[in-house]
């Protein structure tokens, strides 16, 4: 079959990857000029398997009032008159009980965990140059009200058989001896062995190129403008450079997936959560990061490249505002500096930001759509490069008809019905 990608972000480029593999010929349209320099180019760096959950959680809209009060909290809000700024919140609201945060949980660590199986073939597969580091993630709780809520998410790692372990501060420094200099303001940790960090954009470009030379053909600098109808079917894709016809269609636009599908009818609650990073020079390897910690506090993600230190976070409902506001940036670098003061110098950090595509329930939407060749790999959230890779080996079994080697159900759109 001839097959159809649009986008070339993480998502949108493993999906090519494993498509191309199952013998089909595929075409990935994007407007960028090159593959993942949009939402996957500065992300946190992380592949949080295990950390995989939803933010709509019991206590959140609780907390949410609280952080709309402080000066460096982990959610800020613009408010606009676009409905689906509110849509999105009342349905995120909506998710926010102990029932549906089990289930949501439930979904993401299932593809999560599917994810680090496919990405770890791939690595040894492909052995692609992506400054990749295998030691692991630590939570960190600075309050045993922080320990206390962990509860409900171990509960679901032991469900799923995801290895953890729930560390006191002395158990915290022998993972990250960094934090010895701030010992006083910790409370523990909670550690997952199996997490690992790399550069998203590094790994996206290394497997386009891998793609190229199985076959995939990428058209960039084109504009997707529409999806032309016929009966239950698309019959071809409007781009700026005239029409791309295929058997089957598959999105992967991320943040922008609505824009192109509402036309259709098709009704995707994918919203662009605006997420900010800096990037900085490793000055004194001792006092930096040697994997991923993640600021429970801040819920800011700092990640150890090769002579980079990375630092993500902030969820920013701004619509599709992609200015740089010092306020955010000051939240990352208070994040860092509470954590690792020594590791670089913050002031001259590189400032990034991008939209990450949000379900209200925090799952992506993965499958087919009531037009027989539309298919849907998108809505990630913060976790495109957590997940990427199995949401798109998923897609392209469920594209091909190959039995899927992970239960699909619950993660397509029409679970929203």
């Amino acid at each position: 079959m001839k097959i159809l990608v649009l986008g070339s972000g993480i998502v949108g480029v493993t999906s090519a990857w494993y498509l191309a593999q199952q013998g089909h010929e595929v075409v990935v349209l994007d407007r960028q000029s090159e593959a993942g320099v949009e939402t996957s180019f500065a992300n946190a760096g992380q592949l949080s398997f295990g950390m995989s959950s939803p933010w709509a959680a019991p206590g959140i809209p609780k907390k949410a009032i609280k952080w709309l009060f402080q000066a460096h909290a982990p959610l800020k809000i613009r408010p606009s008159l676009n409905p689906a700024q509110w849509q999105f919140m009342m349905a995120m609201l909506a998710n926010c009980t102990h029932n549906a945060y089990v289930i949501n949980k439930s979904r993401m660590v299932r593809i999560s965990e599917y994810s680090r199986h496919c990405i770890n073939q791939l690595q040894d597969e492909l052995q692609l140059p992506f400054e990749a580091r295998q030691q692991g993630l630590l939570q960190v709780f600075k309050s045993q009200q922080q320990i206390d809520d962990a509860a409900k998410d171990i509960k679901v790692l032991q469900e799923f058989n995801v290895r953890h372990q729930l560390l006191n501060v002395q158990e915290c420094i022998a993972q990250e001896p960094a934090l010895a200099q701030v010992k006083h303001t910790l409370a523990g940790g909670l550690y997952f062995p199996d997490d690992q960090t790399g550069d998203c954009h590094l790994f996206t470009q290394a497997l386009s190129q891998r793609c190229q030379a199985l076959g995939v053909s990428f058209k960039f600098n084109t504009d997707i403008q529409a999806l032309l109808s016929e009966g239950d079917r698309i019959k071809a894709v409007q781009t700026s450079h005239g029409l791309e016809v295929a058997d089957q269609v598959l999105v992967c636009l991320g943040s922008y997936s609505p824009l192109l599908l509402s036309p259709l009818g098709i009704r995707l609650p994918v919203y662009p959560i605006k997420g900010y990073s800096l990037t900085m020079a490793v000055q004194n390897d001792a006092a930096a990061p040697q994997s991923t910690v993640m600021d429970e506090t801040y819920k800011v993600a700092i990640t150890r490249f090769d002579n980079r230190v990375r630092a993500a976070g902030t969820a920013e409902l701004a619509d599709f505002n992609a200015d740089l506001p010092r306020a955010r940036r000051a939240t990352i670098a208070e994040s860092v500096a509470s954590l690792f003061p020594e590791a670089g110098e913050l002031s001259r950090a590189e400032f990034w930001t991008g939209f990450r595509p949000m379900t209200p329930d925090g799952t992506p939407i993965i499958g087919g759509t009531r037009y027989q060749n539309l298919w849907l790999n998108t809505g990630h959230g913060t976790l495109g490069w957590t997940m990427g890779a199995g949401s798109a080996k998923l897609i392209a079994d469920l594209i091909t008809g190959n039995p899927p080697e992970i239960d699909p159900s619950g993660l397509a759109i029409n679970r929203y019905r």
